[in-house]
């Protein structure tokens, strides 16, 4: 009589699943799966043909006293196990939903064994059958003989097994990710809360200075992805990944956050929130701390007290700074101008709000540099915004970030515009804002070699970053390395064909070098994804008159000035216009204008724009540079 082991390897499809190894192959390739799918699978392969309930994998694998959104959970895990196996939940093969019960395996499975592929047996002794006392004294002896020898090559064995199969120490977490929290509401007009939430969350957790926290602009094109984590954090070059999500119903708001460790896919810690929504900066700060205590970092008393900060907010102010976030980041005029509303409504329904302000002071500097308003109404809003902000909050990496580009573009002020831009990075080693501004300014400086360091440092902080040649690119601008310029500009244009800076940076790396006619096109791109703005116009019409095409350039002169009759139009863009047509006398009549408007645009473009090359020469303008006191 013979009778069957219990399967160690089972086949279903092109797939083995080892139960002693908890391996899965494909055609004899190991596939990674790990944490609740494995487990899942192995349950479900445990009884095939049968219905897995969800309580019992409830009971199995998410226990009592662990607390998670359990439906949550499941559903991502199934979907893991589901993407291992190619499998669809439309058209299952393997894993058949059946809907609010739970899961059944419906492929049909083959027993193998588990190393030599052969259905393995045990024969029993044939019952009835004397033995000797001659065989059994002969058999004692081998068996002694074998048990002493099993002893010897026992402990060399375990020491060895130990050696190979110890389990290793947990990878210390240095660098996270927290994906785009999602939106269950099912009202996608509350979409701006979960990015809100999202970005709030980055925002906290980057000021733990040893902990590296991926951008938002990154993980946002990860927003509705379908790549399973391990994916998404290999392309993030994270240890760990959080995500969630978020249901806002009136005046509550639930939060449900998991952390996965990105090596194995393990769901290390699950919480489930449910507060007021006036309690929604406390709720942020309880997130943060706890990520910080599961991934084990050894806290300051500074930053303990940063992630503990949250002052009290009116919760319809703080609604309107998520609305407001959320336009901001649209990066439209429209966006902008929406911003600024909503932010103006954070500040009057409270005054005490020092990021209302910070995104007001933003608002309306970015409006005077996209020559959306003129210089002294965006300056005079924008500066008494920013030090309203200071007032209330001194500590805030944001309003240095903000005071900096105040008074670099606006007024002037070289010095401490370094300083407080440096402050900010201090203050938050993890903002990618900071690090770009700072880049900037030490580009415009003329500090080629400390640029291109804070582009790499924003590299190794956040390797996914986007816009990484589009900084680059800005950095040959302010040095006029047109041949590096028109490289970066290539790179960022097919990268990122939809941002205008891109095309304008192309156009003036190939004007640099020599190849208007090149430009000419780069340049109307760049028109057309600004919505028009007048430093891409004053880039066609200026390369238009190098190209030979005079008229078409005077022609846009002259739309330019007809335009500025109704609305602001920057005197240095017709400034560099008149350069280029060679009408010195009517260029430094605008670039006059310009000085006493104290328009951003002298002091970013002043130094390396090769718009206004005809005219450098002028004894009128060395006096330009010396009435506004550039470094040297």
């Amino acid at each position: 009589m013979t009778t069957q082991s219990k399967p160690n390897v089972v086949c279903f499809g092109v797939y083995e699943f080892a139960s002693h190894r908890q391996e899965l192959r494909k055609a004899g390739i190991r596939i990674r799966l790990v944490g609740q799918p494995l487990a899942i699978l192995q349950m479900l392969l445990e009884r095939p043909g049968e219905l897995v309930t969800r309580e019992e994998l409830q009971k199995k694998l998410w226990p009592t006293d662990t607390f998670v959104d359990f439906e949550h959970s499941l559903n991502a895990a199934v979907k893991r196990l589901r993407a291992a196996l190619n499998d669809s939940a439309d058209q299952p093969r393997y894993v058949e939903t059946l809907a609010r019960r739970g899961y059944r395996f419906i492929a049909p499975l083959s027993a193998a064994g588990a190393e030599t592929g052969i259905v393995a047996s045990v024969v029993p002794p044939t019952p009835g059958v004397a033995q000797t006392p001659s065989i059994a004294r002969g058999r004692r002896v081998w068996l002694i003989a074998i048990a002493v020898f099993a002893l010897a090559v026992g402990g060399w064995g375990w020491r060895q097994w130990r050696h190979r199969f110890a389990v290793p120490a947990v990878p210390v977490i240095r660098s996270l990710a927290v994906l785009p929290l999602t939106n269950l509401s099912g009202d996608p007009s509350q979409e701006y809360v979960a990015d809100g939430m999202t970005e709030a969350l980055i925002g906290r957790l980057s000021r733990i200075r040893d902990l590296r926290v991926i951008s938002r602009t990154s993980v946002m094109r990860f927003k509705n992805s379908q790549l399973a984590v391990p994916e998404i954090a290999k392309a993030l070059r994270v240890d760990a990944i959080v995500e969630g999500s978020v249901i806002r119903e009136r005046n509550r708001i639930r939060v449900h956050a998991q952390l996965i460790r990105a090596a194995t896919d393990e769901h290390f810690w699950s919480e489930a929130y449910d507060r007021e929504f006036r309690d929604v900066l406390t709720l942020q700060s309880e997130v943060a701390q706890t990520v910080a205590q599961q991934i084990q970092l050894q806290l300051t008393p500074e930053q303990q007290a940063q992630l503990r900060s949250t002052p009290p907010v009116n919760p319809d102010a703080y609604e309107a700074y998520l609305k407001g976030r959320f336009y901001e980041g649209l990066s439209t005029r429209a966006g902008l101008k929406q911003a600024q509303g909503y932010y103006e409504e954070a500040a009057r329904k409270d005054p005490t709000f020092a990021l209302a302000y910070v995104g007001l002071a933003d608002c309306y500097l970015d409006l005077g540099a996209y020559r959306l308003v003129p210089p002294q109404d965006a300056y005079r809003q924008g500066s008494a915004a920013i030090h309203k902000a200071l007032q209330l909050d001194q500590a805030l990496g944001e309003a240095h970030g903000s005071l900096g580009y105040l008074d670099w573009r606006y007024e002037w002020n070289w010095t401490e515009a370094e300083k407080e831009l440096r402050h900010a990075v201090e203050l938050n080693a993890n903002s990618m804002e900071s690090h770009e501004t700072l880049v900037w300014y030490l580009s415009w400086s003329g500090r080629r070699s400390e640029a291109l360091a804070e582009v790499e440092k924003m590299r190794q902080l956040d390797p996914a970053y986007p816009f990484i040649s589009l900084q680059q690119a800005g950095v040959y601008y302010h040095q006029r390395d047109y041949t590096s310029l028109v490289e970066a500009g290539q790179k960022s244009v097919t990268a990122y064909p939809n941002i205008w800076q891109s095309h304008y940076f192309l156009a003036v790396g190939y004007e640099g070098s020599g190849r208007p006619a090149q430009a000419i096109p780069e340049y109307r791109r760049g028109v057309e994804l600004s919505e028009a703005d007048t430093d891409p116009i004053a880039g066609v019409a200026h390369a238009s008159a190098l190209a030979g095409k005079r008229i078409e350039a005077e022609k846009i002169l002259r739309e330019l000035q007809t335009q500025s009759k109704t609305q602001y139009v920057s005197p240095y863009m017709i400034a560099v216009i008149y350069a280029g047509l060679g009408n010195k006398n009517k260029a430094f009549e605008f670039l006059e204008k310009a000085y006493k408007e104290k328009s951003p645009d002298l002091a970013y473009f002043l130094k390396a724009d090769l718009r206004i090359d005809p005219i450098r020469s002028d004894l009128r303008f060395q006096d330009l540079l010396h009435r506004m006191n550039f470094p040297k």
